[in-house]
């Protein structure tokens, strides 16, 4: 039976794909964002950093499957980044970045730009591939300081690329979006469908590994 490997630790792409009937193994990549997005090099388009990013987070998790025993599986790996005024952004960290970046979104729009990776493993080794971004334009809303102010202080812009959720608490301050909403939550459910169709891998497959169907 193929596993379905999510190599993400974020919750709210877990939980895109139990809402769509999958039942992912999630195993976290170690892959040094900054350190590989200086190696791509300031000329690198912004949607082949966001892609290789999500190459390399895919590829980083096949030792840790290996270990595990895991020999025939799906590896997605996604990787996530808002692009405006020419320059993508990732997770703020800090209240301040985030404050600011709210200052440079707030009334405007932006893209969101999310790299994904499937690998196709069969008895340990890569046997199929495909990579792909997507791509949704965010229009966002104008919050008043109190309200920009309380958000800040969940922490839940802090560790979010852009600074923002559509599917959570930052839901309130966008007006909308233009693309796959999916996608601005973290995994573009069509973008993957494509991608694994690329490797061969159907989404009934995915269902009956999960239980889903018979």
């Amino acid at each position: 039976m193929t596993s379905f490997v999510l190599a993400s630790a974020s919750p709210a792409r877990l939980a895109v794909l139990r809402s769509a009937g999958v039942e992912p193994v999630v195993r976290v990549s170690g892959v040094d964002e900054d350190a590989l997005i200086a190696a791509l090099g300031a000329d690198a388009a912004p949607e082949h950093v966001v892609t290789e990013l999500a190459r390399a987070k895919a590829s980083d998790v096949l030792p840790v499957l290996a270990r595990d025993g895991i020999s025939d599986a799906v590896v997605v790996g996604c990787d996530s980044m808002l692009l405006i005024d020419g320059s993508l952004q990732g997770k703020p960290g800090t209240v301040d970045v985030a404050r600011a970046r709210w200052s440079a979104m707030a009334g405007r729009s932006a893209t969101l730009l999310t790299g994904h990776s499937v690998l196709r493993i069969a008895e340990g080794a890569v046997v199929g591939d495909a990579h792909d971004h997507s791509a949704t334009v965010v229009h966002f809303a104008s919050p008043p300081d109190a309200d920009l102010e309380a958000y800040l202080a969940t922490g839940e812009p802090l560790q979010v690329a852009g600074a923002f959720t559509l599917d959570s608490l930052g839901g309130w301050f966008v007006d909308r979006i233009e693309g796959d909403p999916s996608s601005v939550i973290g995994i573009g459910l069509p973008l993957v469908r494509r991608l694994l169709a690329e490797v061969g891998v159907g989404v009934a497959e995915l269902w009956a590994s999960s239980g889903r169907v018979g």
